[in-house]
């Protein structure tokens, strides 16, 4: 007979931070080295991993991943737009916009404070 596995432990205030900060870490990461093809991979690790033991988190990654998923579509929508000649620009403040933003929401995640991406469609809860 084996034994339930035990409940996930809820994390320290300084761990929630950590995490949350991560998450948005982890998708500019993903931009960077992915050229803008992988930064979605990283918060929906940790929206896995931690949504039962943080709500901090859960909503942070949850967050992040919404507007990773947003940025991806309007980068087909740029890529489409190459054809004629606008989607160079496009692609290329897309790029900036996401880096900023993240940015500005890893230094909020770290202060403890809930961070919003203007411009994200809210698809994962």
């Amino acid at each position: 007979m084996t034994d339930p596995a035990p409940a996930a432990q809820p994390l320290t205030p300084e761990n929630e931070r950590l995490w949350a900060v991560m998450s948005h870490v982890s998708a500019l990461v993903g931009i960077v080295v992915g050229v803008g093809t992988i930064g979605w991979l990283g918060p929906l690790i940790i929206f896995l991993v931690f949504k039962d033991r943080s709500p901090f988190v859960r909503q942070q990654a949850a967050t992040t991943l919404n507007f990773q998923i947003t940025m991806a579509i309007a980068s087909v929508i740029a890529i489409a737009l190459w054809i004629v000649l606008v989607g160079f620009l496009l692609t290329a403040a897309i790029y900036v916009v996401t880096i900023v933003f993240s940015i500005i929401a890893a230094v909020s995640a770290n202060k403890g404070r809930p961070y919003t991406y203007p411009l994200s469609f809210p698809m994962i809860r």
